[in-house]
C-alpha cells in the first residue's frame, strides 16, 4: 500500500506509516499549495490512498465522482494524535485490503469501509 497524506495530517502519522514500512509522499514534502482536486488526481495516478481530516474528499469522490485509489478520512473531534495512531496500526493489522478502493471514516467508536465504485 502506499499512501499520500494530505496537508492536515500530523507528522507522527507520517512517521509511524514510514517506519511501519509503508510508501508515503506527505503533502508538505511535495506541494502545500496543492488543492484537493490535484491531490486527488495525483494520488488516483499513483495508486496511492489519500490519508486526511478533510471531509471535502467525500464530496470528491461521491458527488462530484472524482477517481480514488482509497481515501482514509479521520473524525476524530479532540485531534488526538495517540489515537489516530492506534485505530490507524489496529485497522491496517486486521484490515489491509480493505483500504485499497474504499472510503474508510475513522471515528472514536466506529470505522466505516465504504466501497468506492469504479468510474469510468
Amino acid at each position: 500500500m502506499k499512501f499520500l497524506a494530505d496537508v492536515n495530517i500530523e507528522k507522527r502519522i507520517i512517521d509511524f506509516l514510514r517506519g511501519a514500512g509503508y510508501d508515503v509522499l506527505w503533502l508538505p514534502d511535495y506541494d502545500c499549495h496543492l488543492d484537493d482536486e490535484s491531490l486527488l488526481k495525483l494520488a488516483s495516478g499513483e495508486n496511492r490512498i489519500i490519508v486526511t481530516n478533510d471531509k471535502d474528499f467525500g464530496e470528491l469522490t461521491f458527488f462530484q465522482r472524482k477517481p480514488s485509489a482509497g481515501i482514509i478520512l479521520f473524525r476524530i473531534n479532540e485531534q488526538n494524535v495517540r489515537v489516530k495512531i492506534t485505530i490507524l496500526k489496529i485497522m491496517l493489522l486486521k484490515y489491509p485490503e480493505k483500504f485499497s478502493n474504499h472510503f474508510v471514516v475513522i471515528a472514536r467508536k466506529r470505522i466505516r469501509f465504504i466501497p468506492l465504485e469504479k468510474i469510468l
